[in-house]
């Protein structure tokens, strides 16, 4: 029941993120013009050491097109990759919890050196300007009150993923100062 569900749920939302990758690309006028270049090409993202008890992701293929935009490769024949992506996913809350207080991941890139280095500064330079974007929906007084709460979450996202990383370090078992489980 899981898997059909998954089914279910995961085109749907690959193609949010994609919509959500392409508005943040779209913002950045450089950003568009380091992918365009590469259009044709296929981005190949692997999310390595996935936890068995999650529901398999969707395969995570992108296209550049030639806007220098993104294109989700839904499941089924997507293009040979040109260039390979990998992201520890072991933990995808701290993964998620990551992402969401800025923190890109530590990753892997093999393939063409070119492509790579513009993927890479993608992912050193990017971020989405949520502001700017309320201050479009509700005008820059209600706006300045909401990045204002999101500043705050912000800042308590990063401090509870401080004191995760520091809880983990001391559970290891060959840490200094760690414990045996």
């Amino acid at each position: 029941m899981l898997d059909a569900l998954n089914a279910l749920v995961a085109p749907a939302a690959m193609e949010r993120l994609t919509l959500l990758i392409n508005h943040v690309l779209a913002s950045e006028p450089a950003a568009i013009a380091r992918m365009q270049p590469h259009a044709g090409r296929c981005i190949g993202l692997h999310l390595q050491h996935w936890p068995s008890v999650l529901p398999a992701p969707p395969t995570l293929a992108f296209s550049v097109t030639r806007a220098g935009l993104l294109e989700w490769c839904a499941e089924g024949a997507p293009p040979q990759p040109n260039l390979h992506v990998t992201i520890d996913a072991a933990n995808p809350a701290l993964l998620g919890l990551r992402w969401l207080s800025g923190q890109a991941p530590a990753m892997d890139i093999q393939g063409d050196a070119a492509f790579a280095a513009d993927v890479h500064w993608l992912a050193d330079n990017l971020r989405w300007d949520v502001a700017a974007d309320l201050e479009r929906l509700f005008g820059p007084g209600v706006a300045h009150q909401l990045a204002r709460a999101g500043g705050a979450f912000d800042a308590a996202l990063r401090r509870l993923v401080q004191a995760g990383g520091d809880l983990a370090s001391r559970l290891q078992p060959d840490a200094p100062g760690g414990r045996r489980p």
